[in-house]
């Protein structure tokens, strides 16, 4: 069942700037519970899995840059390093995506995948997209949320292009580039909608690479997709196997949460380490796409330090049934 999303029409400049920032917050949303369940798999374990939860995780952070991108092109400022640009986990994601629907951290498991992540990226008809018509305030997508973004781009024209150009980040991945006409931005936002849901007739974004909601899939069926000229659509989930070790995934317990763990345990060291590590990363992003374009590298370095905390946290037991402790992804700056 596709995921609805809750958003304000979008009247005005200002309503586009609204708009655009909660696509920030959702694509940064995304990523710590594909990253739990990407560090929750051991070293030399589940490496098929593990290579396309990555390259999907690199392709959430490049939406992340262009939805920046996009904002600051039109006159916005991407608030990043705020304890309110985090969601709750469980929860939903942001613009109340699935009211009956919460995202959770946990670590690998075929039920993750399928519940969560393939829910998060699933299109209102895999394959068969319909277009978006009006204008409306709730839409079935998170695809059909961005065309109306590009729709009303389009519409209000070349004049919201207001932004410093030298607010504009690019570099690190090759589709990462500058915004700022009304053309790069539609070309920016198909992009993210390609490498989430594929084309309207193909589950590839681009020769080879499939589309997100088709790699989560993949890992479900434990099978490739492959063309098929029996199946309806051209594809089926019949190539080489992509399989799944429960044995080769930490035991973590699902959505850690900091403030639970006991007083002077070194779990709650390690988890006030982790969410100290990812605060300095919101805020190398923060610094990065409002004004200091050269600190992605220090972000970058810091993203490396998150994994090594992370599965440090994972091979930390924290009851008597072997259960681990695991990163919890919460706002917590230096004191």
């Amino acid at each position: 069942m596709p995921l609805k999303i809750r958003a304000e029409a979008i009247h005005d400049v200002e309503g586009l700037r609204r708009s655009l920032q909660n696509a920030v917050e959702l694509e940064h949303a995304t990523l710590p519970t594909y990253l739990t369940a990407m560090y929750s798999i051991k070293d030399g374990s589940n490496k098929e899995i593990a290579g396309l939860i990555k390259s999907i995780v690199m392709e959430e952070m490049l939406h992340f840059g262009l939805a920046c991108n996009i904002l600051n092109a039109v006159g916005g400022a991407p608030r990043i390093n705020t304890p309110n640009f985090i969601p709750t986990y469980p929860g939903p994601l942001p613009m109340g995506i699935g009211e009956d629907f919460l995202v959770t951290l946990k670590k690998l498991s075929l039920e993750q995948v399928h519940d969560t992540f393939m829910r998060i990226e699933e299109p209102e008809h895999p394959i068969e997209f319909e277009s978006l018509a009006a204008e409306p305030e709730q839409y079935d997508t998170i695809g059909q949320f961005y065309e109306a973004v590009k729709y009303k781009i389009r519409k209000f024209g070349p004049g919201i292009f207001t932004g410093d150009p030298a607010l504009q980040v690019s570099g690190v991945f090759p589709q990462l580039v500058p915004v700022h006409d009304v053309e790069t931005a539609c070309q920016a936002i198909d992009v993210i909608i390609r490498q989430g849901e594929g084309t309207a007739t193909n589950p590839f974004d681009s020769p080879g690479e499939l589309a997100h909601f088709y790699k989560f899939e993949e890992i479900y069926r434990g099978k490739q997709l492959v063309p098929d000229a029996t199946a309806p659509n051209g594809f089926s989930y019949t190539g080489p196997p992509i399989p799944f070790d429960p044995a080769g995934v930490f035991p973590m317990a699902d959505n850690p949460d900091t403030t639970k763990l006991p007083a002077g345990s070194r779990a709650l060291f390690l988890s006030q380490q982790f969410n100290y590590t990812y605060t300095s990363l919101l805020n190398a992003l923060h610094q990065t796409f409002n004004g200091q374009p050269s600190r992605l590298d220090t972000a970058i370095g810091v993203m490396y330090s998150l994994r090594l905390q992370a599965q440090e946290l994972m091979q930390t037991p924290i009851d008597a049934a072997g259960q681990t402790a695991g990163p919890a992804w919460q706002y917590q700056p230096v004191q």
